[in-house]
This record gives structure tokens, C-alpha cells and sequence, in this order.
């Protein structure tokens, strides 16, 4: 029996259950909404708004001076918070972006939203998200968001001008070397289509000389069996001429 055990198991162990809350706090903490598993997201809520919660609670220290002399940021609840977002810029969104923005409100910084069941295995999904960045569902306490906010958004919004034209500015760079490309291109293929005739014209050229050559040397075996048949000839005709001659010889002698 699991008697005062709080929370849900996520059929995972202990280090891959804390890792995969890590990982789904970080991505909502960056992107303001994610979607997963209906009972990931209610293990992930009790478990991200504790973490905002410290966070409201050192901006309430640094504004109202209840830190040590010489200090302006509560190092020492950020480091708490550090060990569980490991990655330094979503440890600065919570604390400078995200913490002002809910400071006013008391608890329920989250909202879960079930979106039905998802094709394959029939999981329970839903989404889950900040209720501050939800849109217009909260538009009366967006109002009262503090002027810090107010600057980071101008800021934010200025940093997206100036990527977007950095992005204008690389595409046309871009658009350009393609242009450059396509003209190399081009050129590399005439150039390879006049390496290609002229090597077809020296391959004729050769072919050419190869059938005269072979016509001649075709001629002198001509030429030369000729003079062999004749020769063979005359030598076939002394042969016979010398057989006759003795036959001749041969029927004198019988004679006498």
C-alpha cells in the first residue's frame, strides 16, 4: 500500500521520473505551453509552480531589501532553483521575465486544458500552459503587469526587428551566392559541352586515320599473298617440268 506517497509514479524510476519533469518544466517555463500526457501535466503542475513560486519570492526579496548587505539578487534562491532547470537561460526567463509578471497573484500560475485522446494509443493529452500568456483569458490581470515586464517586452520586441532583418539581410546573401552558383553552373557546363565536342572531333580524327591505316596494311597483305601465289606457281610448274624430264629419262633407258 502506498500510504502517504504523493504523486504519480509516470511508470518510470525515480532519475528518469525527475529528469523528465525537469526537461517538461524547462520547456514550459521557455515556451509559455506544451502539450503532453494529461498525467504528466498534473505531475508537472505542483511541480513547476513551486519553482515560480521561488522565484516571486526572491524578486519580493530583492525589492524589498530583505537581503544581506551588499547583495542585490538572491543568489542563494536561484541556486536552489538551479538544481532543478540546469540550463542557465531558462533559469534567467523565470526570474526576470516570468517572476514580475505573476508576482500579483497567490498560487495557480498554471492552467491544464484536456484535448481529448491522441491516434495510437489512445493516451489522454492535454495541454498545459501559463495562465499570464494564455491570451485574452486573463487580459484583466494582464493590465497589471510591472513596468519591468513592460521593458523586457519593448526589448524583446526590438531584438525580433533586428533578427528579422539580420534574417532579410542573410536570405539576400544567400539568394546571391545561389544566383553566383547558378552562373558557375552554367559556364562549367558549356565549358564541359566543348570538351565534349572536341574530344568527339579527335576521336573521329583518329578513327579516321585507323581505317586509313588499315586499309593500307589490307592492300600490301593483298600485294604480298599475290607475289606468294605466284611464286608458289612458278615453283609448282619447275617441279612439274623436272618430273616430266625424268619420266623421259627413264623411258630412253628402258629402251635401250
Amino acid at each position: 500500500m502506498r500510504h502517504l506517497k504523493s504523486g504519480k509514479k509516470l511508470n518510470r524510476t525515480a532519475s528518469h521520473r525527475k529528469a523528465t519533469l525537469q526537461s517538461l518544466a524547462s520547456n514550459l517555463i521557455e515556451h509559455k505551453r506544451i502539450k503532453t500526457t494529461t498525467a504528466k501535466a498534473k505531475a508537472l503542475r505542483p511541480y513547476v509552480e513551486k519553482l515560480v513560486t521561488k522565484a516571486v519570492h526572491a524578486l519580493d526579496n530583492e525589492q524589498n531589501g530583505k537581503l544581506d548587505a551588499g547583495q542585490n539578487i538572491d543568489i542563494h534562491t536561484r541556486r536552489i532553483v538551479a538544481r532543478e532547470l540546469k540550463r542557465k537561460d531558462i533559469l534567467q526567463e523565470l526570474f526576470d521575465s516570468i517572476a514580475p509578471v505573476v508576482a500579483g497573484r497567490t498560487g495557480g500560475y498554471t492552467r491544464i486544458v484536456k484535448l481529448g485522446t491522441r491516434r495510437g494509443d489512445s493516451a489522454e493529452v492535454a495541454l498545459i500552459e501559463l495562465v499570464d500568456w494564455s491570451g485574452d483569458q486573463d487580459s484583466s490581470f494582464a493590465k497589471t503587469k510591472t513596468n519591468k515586464s513592460k521593458s523586457t517586452t519593448t526589448e524583446s520586441t526590438s531584438v525580433a526587428d533586428s533578427v528579422k532583418e539580420k534574417a532579410s539581410e542573410v536570405a539576400d546573401k544567400v539568394e546571391a551566392k545561389v544566383e553566383e552558383a547558378k552562373e558557375t553552373v552554367e559556364e562549367v557546363a558549356e565549358k564541359a559541352e566543348d570538351k565534349a565536342e572536341e574530344v568527339a572531333e579527335a576521336v573521329e580524327e583518329k578513327v579516321e586515320e585507323v581505317k586509313e591505316k588499315a586499309e593500307e596494311v589490307v592492300e600490301e597483305a593483298k600485294e604480298k599473298a599475290e607475289e606468294v601465289t605466284e611464286d608458289a606457281k612458278d615453283a609448282a610448274e619447275d617441279v612439274a617440268d623436272k618430273v616430266k624430264g625424268d619420266d623421259e629419262d627413264d623411258k630412253e633407258d628402258s629402251k635401250s
